[in-house]
């Protein structure tokens, strides 16, 4: 097994006290299946403990009256730990691709700002690159990004050289597989559940070339939301885990803590979806005047 990872330990969620589905943006979504809101709340509630149980904090933040989809709070925008330059942390808001999503922004600004995080955006108002923080995980040297169906390629010019890190992209290619926190799943230092179909060729080459240690997902537990779990210290918190998952995980050591989340399958989000990590530690990332490494 490789190092733990450096984050992950402190995350924001939203209550889902305003989850519903007003509009249809993923393939999973449909106005006729509507969550069970008392249902939804305890599986979100059950989320919470775990993370807590596993060692983690977790911030909640109020959702939007309007904004039914902010309870998937990794969208909410990319946090960074405290550095010497930023003593409370930065964040760089996600630009929503969709309108509907814009509004949760506004909220998250506040929050952010409140919490002493210095901010940056890729665009607003629809103007300017999108970018939404589901695509975006620290590996390695490297802020991993994926872009084609939420965030656009332009977006990782400005990651890169508004932050003075090294964006490693991936285009996602698969209508599922929307934000890359569905099929990429960082489990330590060298270890990634990985689904390549969701990305084109060359990405799915870079993609081997970033994890040493990659755990490929079978198409069933890929759309089992299997990818779509998240780590803290040496527990993974997951939707769903075969067999051959759970020999492969406890056989590096780690703990498995599986959660019906299938309330929140209806809006196509799972674990990892529902939690914003704020303390993604960059340093190892650090390069004067930004990098941008594409597929191919």
């Amino acid at each position: 097994m490789g190092q733990q990872l450096g984050w992950g330990r402190k995350y924001l969620m939203v209550r889902p006290d305003h989850f519903r589905i007003d509009y249809v943006i993923n393939p999973y979504m449909s106005t006729q299946d509507q969550p069970d809101p008392e249902l939804a709340l305890r599986q979100w509630s059950a989320l919470r403990l775990a993370i807590i149980d596993a060692g983690g904090e977790v911030e909640v933040l109020d959702q939007r009256p309007d904004s039914p989809d902010m309870v998937y709070a990794m969208n909410l925008g990319l946090a960074a730990a405290p550095t010497e330059e930023f003593a409370g942390g930065r964040a760089m808001l996600s630009h929503m691709r969709f309108e509907p999503r814009r509004k949760e922004s506004v909220t998250a600004a506040g929050w952010f700002t409140e919490h002493g995080f210095a901010l940056d955006r890729t665009g607003a108002e629809g103007v300017g690159p999108h970018f939404e923080s589901g695509d975006a995980f620290v590996f390695g040297d490297s802020l991993v990004v994926g872009y084609g169906p939420r965030t656009e390629e332009e977006a990782l010019k400005h990651l890169a050289a508004g932050w003075n890190i090294r964006v490693r992209g991936l285009r996602i290619t698969h209508e599922g597989m929307y934000h890359l926190d569905l099929p990429f799943c960082p489990i330590d230092s060298t270890h990634a559940l990985v689904y390549p179909p969701a990305l084109d060729a060359a990405s799915q080459a870079e993609l081997f070339g970033i994890v040493p240690d990659p755990i490929v997902l079978t198409d069933e537990e890929a759309f089992a939301f299997s990818g779509n779990s998240l780590v803290v210290n040496d527990t993974v918190i997951m939707p769903a885990c075969s067999a051959r998952l759970h020999d492969i995980l406890t056989g590096l050591g780690l703990r498995i803590v599986v959660l019906d989340l299938s309330e929140f399958h209806k809006g196509g989000g799972s674990a990892r979806c529902l939690t914003n990590p704020l303390d993604f530690d960059l340093a190892a990332a650090s390069v004067v005047g930004g990098e941008v490494v594409l597929p191919g």
